[in-house]
This record gives structure tokens, C-alpha cells and sequence, in this order.
């Protein structure tokens, strides 16, 4: 009985435990169903559901006529909820073979049988979220949308569309340095620079968290919506682009050379119409990676010597007549010798010879004449053109200018003087050199370039960037009148008579340094050059400014005039040809032969014939040429091609009524005419997109 009695005091032992341990589990079960409840079922909500971020759509880059130069396109991933609640087992069953086909067929990564397997077994599992594929562009989506089941739609066919964006430039490498990229590295060029306004402000959507870790959304009142980036419209005129890309890849091709830019600015606006960067690849070929025309300071060689004669003429102490004793082109400065390129051939030149010539003994020993005892007053003259600032320019990595000054630890007062003269010891950016001589060319009034003019949202202007005046005159209207003088000097008689032609005057400066470039190192018996040319057109009324600049040539050419001076003509031609407001600026000059007939633009068949009846000689370019241009002097009339590209706008100004809507109209164009005479004005640019059917109207005068 003991024993039994022991037995029985354990069992309700045991139970007693298990009773209160069942009663302790109630209490708590409780506790958190009423009690707590409100605080777990938020706790298990903020767990499956966020409120996550909607990307806004980036805006825009275009040119200046409005063509895309970077926009976002749309990149979808495509999923299927398969336990939709539309979604019956009749219709899955019905359809699912001929949707595993239709998918296998587009996107031909699975057979049919694979996609049937997967879509069978994800229904099973009550997959609602499950991924048809990934990165499907727009094309594809249009199509995928009319595939059985998912023509149903999201909830009877269970399609979900997930949209994201990629940045894409339709043009591909053309500007691409100076369009930029929001890279992880370190962000560049217009789309770094203006991200603030490209980006835009996003939006929020609830989304749930299901199996594996992935996010649904959920409808929801309180979605809000994201707002679209701004546009950003820059001043790069797309053909403009391609022509001084085409000519510095294929100078840079010729010589051989390491790397080269060139940059094409509006005068009076410093609008930069083409910026063009490209340098080596390890297989011989050449794409842009890095911005030399604005990061790449370096010594800029004999484009400098124009800066430096300025400062004496503009002090009263240089006259362009006064001689110099250059002796057989060579000279020493405290046992440093300094030597021309080619021996002079003559003993003594005037300022004017030897600036056209690019004398460097001759212009470092007028320097040195003049301030040998007052070199700061040298140095600080030259920095009040401009030349020690930076241009604080619209996009980020602007290379640091420097010019000494006479207290410096490393100004030699023996050496530097003479060597600062001709563009040594000194530091300038491609970009910098030319904005200088855009001064010139404007007259004395210094522009800061500009890369963007306007930021518009959808069509709506938000901001406009007006011309920023830098210096309303560097120097005095006498000094400008001189400057242009030595300029137009170099191309007439100087070291770049190859870009003397008949039908537009150039004013310019050739330059060749030897470099010290840190990729190149110094060395003495193999020296490394960097050829440049500085100028503007035409030179009786500057339009455009252009520099052009190439690093170690080595096909045993190295000059400015040879290496880099074809590159601006190249550039330089194919404006005027293309533009007819240059034309018209110079059909008034007096030099032209009376006896000459003035003839407008059409087609060149047409044109032969007429000149031929009346005797006058036609001077052809390109004798397959349809559509040619024309230019009086004073052996005839010079026909020069008219570029016609299909399916942009052709350029009409100057042409009679009939050519101009032959023409036009065959380009799809609908025209309206008023007036009378030639087209002065066409109401679309040259160059825009053809839109079919599209109205321009041309004005007659």
C-alpha cells in the first residue's frame, strides 16, 4: 500500500506541473492576443510590409536642337502571379502549353517543356511572385502582353510588370566624356554635374515581403507617385559634333598620336558646339575616356606668345615694325639654350615676323627687352586676361591654370621670363587657351564657355543660362586691332598658310611644345610633343573659334601647322559649306570680280548648264555632288557640296523657290512659302529630325 500510495503521489505530482504549465501557456496566449495584441500584429506588419521607393524617370540630355544625347529608357522584369484570384484551374490548365511555347519562342532560354514544368510546379507551391525573365525591353513586352493567359491581364492572367530604368546614349561615344555618367567611381560630366535636376524626386508604393525574400506591391490609397527629372539642354550641335569627332580621330589616326581634343565655340556666345576628347586603346584604336580639353593643363608652347606680345603692345612699348636681331635662330638665357624650330632667314625680323613665323628667340627677346626689370608687371598683366583663374565652368574637373609670379621659390629671374614668353613654366588648359583667343576674336570681351543653356520640364522652361561676361575687354580696342593683325599674319604668310583658301580668311596661332608629360616622362634625346592650333573664322567677322590639340604625335611630324592646323580646316570647311549665313557675310565683299555673276545654291546639273551659256567658268569640289552651294571669285563660280543627309531637314537658305520645295518636299516635308527672291529664313533648322508630313514654312527675300 506504501508503495502504491508513493507511486499515485508522483503521478499527481507530474499532472499538477503539466495543469499549471497549460495554464501559464493560456495566460500568455492571452496576453498577446488582447493584451499585446495591437503591438505584435504592428511589429508582423512592419516585418512582411515597407513602404518602399518609386524611381523617378531621369531626365533628358539633348543637343541643342533637341536630339537625345542621353535618356532613360525602360527595362522590365516580368513575373506571374500563379494563385491570382481570377486565375482558375480551367483556364491555367487550358492555356499553360501555349504559353510555355509562346515564352520559349521569345525569349529562347528554356524549351517548352521546361517552362511548363516550372510554371506547374510554382502554381503548386502557391507561387505569387514568380520571375518569367528579367531586362525585357519594351519590344518584347509589347509582344509577351498578347501570349495566352497574360492578354488575361494581372488578375485573371496573372501578369505583374515590374518597370526600371537605364541610361542610354543614342549616339553612342559622340560627346560621351562631356555628357558624363553617374559612375560608382567617381561621377562625370553634365550628368554628374546636374544630377539635381536630372534625377527628379520619387515616390512610394506599400510592398509586401513573400517567400524567398522578394517584394510585391500592394494597391494602396496612399501610393504617391514619383515626379519626372528635369531636361537639360545643352549647346552641342550634333553634326557639328560628328564632323570635329571624324577629323580629330582620323588626324590622331594619321599621326599616330597618343591622345588629342578639340573644341568648336560660338564667339560671341561661348556656346560650345562640339567638344571632341579621344585617346588610345591598347588595340589601335581610339575612343574617349577622359576630358583633356577641360582637365588636362599643360604647357601650352608658342599659342602663348600671343598673350605675351599683348602685354607690351598693350603697355604702349611694342610696335609690330620694331626689329629684332634674331642672329641664326639661337640664343642663351644663363647658359640655357632656347632655339627656333627653323633657322630664320634673315638676321633680323619685326615683331609681326616673327610672331607669324613663331620665332621663339625673336618674341622671348623683345620680352626680355622690355621686362627684364619689371617682370612681375609682366606676369600680373598676363593674369589679368584671365589666365590664372579658373573658368568655373558648368561641369565639375576643370584643370588648374598657372602662371608664377616674380617672388616664387622656382622663378628663375634669369630664365623664366624668356621661357614663360613662349609658353613655357606655364600651365593652361585646352579650353583655357581657347577662351582667350575667343576674346580676341570677340573683340576684347571674354565669355565663359558654356555647356547647357537651358533646363526644361516636359517642354516647360525651368531655368535659362544666359552668356556670362568674364572681362568686358582684356586689353584696349587699338591692342585687339593688332592682335587680329598678327593672327590672320600667320595663316597669310606665317606657319599656317595650308589653311589659306578663297572662299573664308582665318586668323589663328600654331603651337608645338616639347612636353613633360607625366605619362611620358622627359627625355632629352626622345623628345615628346604636343602640336596645337588656336584660331577663328572667318576672320573679318569671327563666327567660330576652334582649338585643336594632339599629344605625342610619332609618325616624325610634329608641328602645329602639319599636325593639328588640318584638323581645324577640316572642321572649318564643313561649317561653311553647311551654313549659308557665313556665305551671306561675305558675298558683299568689294573683292570679288563684278563681272561675275551671282548665282544661288541648287542643283549642280542645273547650274553647269547656266554658267556654261554665259561663259562663266564653275569651279566644282565634288563634281557627283547633287546639291551645291555657291561662292563668287574671281575665276568663277565655286560650287562646294551642300550635305543633304536623309531624314534630317536640308538647309535651303540661299536657294530659289523651286529647288527649295523640290526639295524640302521630297524630304516629306510640308511646306508653306511667303515672299518673294531666295530663302532667307526656313522655320525648322537644318539638321532636326524629319517628322513625316511635318509643316516648315520659308520666308523669301
Amino acid at each position: 500500500m506504501e508503495t502504491k500510495k508513493d507511486i499515485m503521489w508522483r503521478i499527481y505530482l507530474v499532472f499538477a506541473g503539466f495543469l499549471l504549465f497549460g495554464i501559464a501557456i493560456c495566460v500568455q496566449i492571452f496576453r498577446i492576443q488582447f493584451v499585446e495584441g495591437d503591438y505584435w500584429r504592428s511589429k508582423a506588419d512592419s516585418l512582411t510590409t515597407q513602404i518602399r521607393s518609386i524611381e523617378a524617370s531621369r531626365g533628358n540630355i539633348c543637343s541643342s536642337d533637341g536630339s537625345l544625347l542621353a535618356t532613360s529608357v525602360p527595362i522590365y522584369d516580368v513575373r506571374m502571379d500563379l494563385n491570382a484570384d481570377g486565375l482558375t484551374s480551367e483556364v491555367f490548365n487550358k492555356n499553360i502549353d501555349s504559353l510555355s511555347l509562346c515564352l520559349s519562342n521569345l525569349f529562347k532560354d528554356k524549351s517548352r517543356s521546361e517552362y511548363n514544368h516550372d510554371l506547374r510546379q510554382a502554381r503548386n507551391g502557391g507561387s505569387r511572385y514568380f520571375l518569367i525573365q528579367k531586362n525585357v525591353h519594351y519590344a518584347d513586352l509589347h509582344k509577351l502582353k498578347q501570349f495566352p493567359l497574360f492578354r488575361l491581364g494581372k488578375y485573371k492572367g496573372g501578369l505583374l510588370i515590374d518597370q526600371r530604368n537605364v541610361r542610354e546614349l543614342p549616339f553612342k561615344e559622340l560627346a560621351q566624356r562631356t555628357i558624363g555618367t553617374m559612375r560608382d567611381i567617381k561621377p562625370v560630366g553634365i550628368e554628374a554635374s546636374f544630377d539635381g535636376s536630372l534625377q527628379g524626386a520619387s515616390g512610394s508604393r506599400l510592398m509586401q515581403r513573400i517567400a524567398g525574400g522578394v517584394w510585391m506591391p500592394l494597391n494602396d490609397k496612399e501610393e504617391v507617385e514619383s515626379k519626372d527629372g528635369n531636361d537639360i539642354i545643352t549647346t552641342i550641335n550634333v553634326n557639328i559634333q560628328d564632323v570635329a569627332e571624324s577629323a580629330l580621330g582620323e588626324h590622331l589616326l594619321k599621326n599616330n598620336a597618343d591622345h588629342g581634343c578639340v573644341v568648336v565655340m560660338e564667339v560671341e556666345t561661348g556656346n560650345i558646339v562640339a567638344i571632341a576628347n579621344l585617346s588610345r586603346t591598347p588595340d589601335g584604336s581610339y575612343q574617349e575616356n577622359f576630358n583633356y580639353a577641360i582637365a588636362e593643363a599643360t604647357e601650352p608652347g608658342s599659342t602663348m606668345k600671343l598673350a605675351s606680345l599683348l602685354v607690351g603692345i598693350d603697355d604702349g612699348l611694342i610696335d609690330l615694325n620694331e626689329k629684332i636681331d634674331v642672329g641664326n635662330g639661337l640664343m642663351f638665357y644663363c647658359g640655357q639654350k632656347m632655339e627656333d624650330a627653323h633657322p630664320p632667314k634673315k638676321t633680323k625680323l619685326t615683331v609681326r615676323e616673327a610672331f607669324m613665323t613663331s620665332s621663339n628667340v625673336g618674341v622671348s627677346k623683345i620680352i626680355t627687352h622690355y621686362y627684364a626689370n619689371k617682370q612681375q608687371a609682366f606676369l600680373s598683366k598676363l593674369q589679368s586676361f584671365g589666365l590664372n583663374n579658373k573658368l568655373g565652368l558648368q561641369i565639375e574637373g576643370e584643370g588648374r591654370p598657372h602662371i608664377k609670379n616674380a617672388k616664387d621659390k622656382d622663378w628663375n629671374p634669369c630664365v623664366s621670363l624668356p621661357w614663360t614668353s613662349i609658353g613655357y613654366e606655364v600651365l593652361l588648359s585646352p579650353l583655357q587657351t581657347l577662351t582667350f583667343y575667343n576674346a580676341i576674336a570677340n573683340n576684347g570681351r571674354m565669355v565663359k564657355p558654356k555647356f547647357v543653356k537651358e533646363i526644361r520640364y516636359h517642354g516647360q522652361l525651368v531655368k535659362a543660362f544666359p552668356t556670362e561676361i568674364i572681362r568686358d575687354s582684356i586689353v584696349s580696342p587699338s591692342t585687339i586691332a593688332k592682335a587680329h593683325e598678327l593672327l590672320e599674319s600667320v595663316v597669310d604668310s606665317g606657319t599656317a598658310t595650308a589653311l589659306k583658301n578663297p572662299n573664308y580668311r582665318v586668323a589663328g596661332k600654331t603651337g608645338t611644345a616639347v612636353i613633360n608629360h607625366q605619362k611620358f616622362g622627359y627625355d632629352k634625346n626622345n623628345k615628346t610633343y604636343q602640336a596645337s592650333f588656336a584660331g577663328y573664322f572667318p576672320a573679318d567677322r569671327p563666327k567660330y573659334s576652334i582649338i585643336a590639340v594632339v599629344y605625342a604625335p610619332s609618325s616624325g611630324v610634329y608641328y602645329g601647322g602639319a599636325v593639328s592646323a588640318p584638323i581645324f580646316k577640316e572642321i572649318a570647311d564643313k561649317l561653311f559649306s553647311n551654313e549659308m549665313s557665313l556665305h551671306n557675310e561675305l558675298a558683299a565683299s568689294d573683292s570679288l570680280n563684278k563681272n561675275i555673276p551671282e548665282a544661288k545654291p541648287g542643283q549642280q546639273n542645273d547650274l553647269n548648264k547656266v554658267l556654261a551659256s554665259l561663259k562663266v567658268n564653275a569651279l566644282t569640289r565634288n563634281a557627283e555632288a547633287t546639291w551645291v552651294s555657291t561662292t563668287g571669285s574671281e575665276e568663277g563660280v565655286v560650287m562646294t557640296e551642300r550635305n543633304t543627309h536623309i531624314g534630317a531637314v536640308p538647309n535651303v537658305i540661299g536657294m530659289g523657290i523651286r529647288d527649295a520645295i523640290y526639295l524640302l518636299e521630297n524630304s516629306g516635308l510640308n511646306v508653306k512659302a511667303s515672299g518673294k527672291g531666295a530663302v532667307k529664313k526656313q522655320s525648322i533648322d537644318p539638321g532636326t529630325k524629319i517628322i513625316k508630313g511635318q509643316k516648315i514654312v520659308i520666308e523669301l527675300g
